[in-house]
């Protein structure tokens, strides 16, 4: 991984950019994605309750949010609990406020909840959720690593 491209991480006043707070944003993302959309399509084609099926989806969201980061950090050969401190104090933020707006949204859609696989409500409102959570977790995350905080905290050990 090039190193220069998260330096400087932080600038002289105290602020992270805006790309790096979009590439920390869409790296929670990814993970988020995988797993919400794995766990709203297991409980959905299991003809499971919503609550279930959102718990199963935001569970494995973070499961899959935290796995990413960790892994990125195992490589870098700290050790196992200290690589586990890290992906939770980089993604915990970002991941709860991603889950959080993804999922309200999905809730609040009129129909979403109880469409099925085949349906394109499910899809639409599942991947809308996923870009308003982007656009309000960029800036959570570039106000958290700008004061060192998030996913600042990976970038040392990548």
């Amino acid at each position: 991984m090039d190193h220069t491209a998260h330096e400087p991480e932080k600038q002289a006043h105290g602020t992270a950019s805006w790309g790096t707070a979009v590439k920390a944003t869409l790296h929670c993302l990814t993970g988020c994605a995988i797993g919400e959309i794995l766990g709203m399509v297991i409980g959905t084609s299991l003809g499971w309750a919503n609550v279930p099926t959102m718990v199963l989806a935001i569970g494995l969201a973070f499961l899959f949010g935290y796995s990413f980061t960790l892994f990125a950090v195992l490589r870098s050969g700290i050790g196992l609990k200290a690589a586990i401190r890290i992906a939770l104090a980089a993604d915990t933020v970002s991941i709860a406020v991603m889950e959080l707006v993804d999922n309200a949204i999905i809730a609040l859609t009129p129909g979403a909840m109880d469409a099925h696989l085949s349906d394109g409500l499910f899809w639409s409102a599942l991947l809308g959720g996923f870009a308003v959570a982007f656009l309000i977790t960029t800036p959570v995350n570039k106000w958290m690593i700008g004061r060192g905080r998030g996913h600042a905290v990976v970038h040392a050990h990548h």
